[in-house]
């Protein structure tokens, strides 16, 4: 019982570190899709 409970929290610990990677990149994205966005809306006014 006791390996099969640890192999449980290390799985948690895993998805925990997974998730914390995940919202990473989607923070980089989103800081990305901003800053392409802020160029297009400048493009369009300079035209």
């Amino acid at each position: 019982m006791r390996t099969k409970r640890l192999k449980f929290e290390q799985l948690v610990q895993e998805n925990k570190q997974e998730l914390m990677s995940d919202e990473k990149q989607i923070s980089q994205i989103e800081l990305r899709l901003e800053k392409k966005q802020a160029a297009a809306v400048n493009d369009k006014q300079d035209a």
